[in-house]
């Protein structure tokens, strides 16, 4: 499969959408989604000009924080969720390696 960057296409943490598209994207306004970077929830890269530019990355996480604030979490909870989240994916993915370098060696079987 051929990566997106080799088809012309931005990769997913490549920033590309301004603030009013990323707010459209995800149905809230522009400024939630500076209230989001001051908490700390997201930081959507820059532009020379200092224009902030959101991936897909970020839209993803911004849909994230809106089904959390739907949910009722205010912005402190959402923060630590999200950094719950993270943790957890980190040592998932350290897991995954670990099973893997297991189950390379001779006669080696794990099970799940």
């Amino acid at each position: 499969m051929t990566p997106p960057a080799a088809r012309g296409l931005p990769d997913s943490s490549q920033g590309v959408y301004g603030i009013s598209v990323a707010a459209e994207l995800v149905g809230s306004a522009p400024q939630n989604l500076r209230l989001y970077e001051a908490r700390g929830l997201i930081s959507p890269a820059r532009s020379e000009g200092g224009s902030r530019r959101y991936s897909n990355d970020d839209i993803v996480r911004l849909r994230q924080i809106g089904q959390l604030l739907d949910d009722g979490l205010n912005l402190a909870g959402i923060a630590a969720v999200l950094a719950l989240r993270a943790m957890n994916q980190a040592l998932q993915t350290e897991l995954d390696q670990a099973r893997q370098q297991i189950s390379a060696l001779p006669g080696q079987a794990i099970a799940d």
